[in-house]
């Protein structure tokens, strides 16, 4: 499941391409009506570690865009802090976005382990979830899951083989648009049976003629 978190906290990004804020708040209702409780990302933190929580765009597992250097939960929630890889070409539209205040959420992929629905308020409160993922993501379903600081990182050279390619790829799809010549008409072709003598000297001088009207 997915748990987007309240807006008490911003993502934020750092000089290096650092990201960090809180990632799950515990005690607060999101938007799914799920609370999550203290405690609840202990075993998971300390059986996954932080290589195995890849961080993702918009929970897009074919979109990751850096890594996390410290998960940590404290007495507000699970503390995230991480890095944008510059080489990936969505963290450098993330970094973009992020300093433009564009997105500035962060969310949780898990699986719940051990929850309980209180009946009267229907909230689902989780006392135990296997996280798998968390997310820089547009719409958090907890108000408070945001990144607080970025800071901006060194973009690395472009190599000249990727210049050169990427020259020359602009070079075919301009030439792909552009209309195709137009074709001078064939003169049309002269049929008449050379069997004959007849046929012969009519055919010559058909010829001779389209010939002399081409000069």
């Amino acid at each position: 499941m997915h748990a987007p978190l309240s807006s008490v906290s911003r993502l934020s990004f750092s000089g290096d391409g650092t990201v960090e804020g809180y990632a799950s708040l515990f005690g607060e209702i999101d938007q799914a009506r799920d609370m999550v409780m203290p405690g609840a990302f202990a075993q998971t933190l300390k059986v996954r570690g932080l290589r195995k929580v890849p961080m993702l765009f918009q929970h897009d597992p074919s979109e990751p865009v850096g890594i996390w250097l410290e998960l940590r939960e404290d007495f507000r929630g699970l503390w995230a802090r991480g890095r944008l890889i510059p080489d990936v070409m969505r963290a450098r539209e993330l970094l973009a976005l992020v300093e433009a205040g564009a997105v500035d959420g962060l969310s949780i992929g898990y699986r719940t382990v051990r929850g309980q629905i209180e009946p009267r308020t229907r909230v689902r409160k989780l006392y135990q979830v296997d996280l798998w993922e968390i997310s820089i993501v547009t719409f958090p379903l907890l108000a408070g899951a945001r990144v607080r600081a970025v800071k901006q990182a060194a973009l690395p050279p472009r190599s000249l083989v990727r210049t050169q390619a990427e020259r020359e790829w602009r070079s075919m799809t301009e030439a792909a648009d552009e209309p195709a010549p137009r074709l001078r008409p064939r003169p049309a072709v002269v049929s008449a049976s050379l069997r004959s003598r007849e046929g012969r000297r009519s055919a010559l001088g058909t010829v001779s003629h389209r010939y002399s009207m081409l000069r």
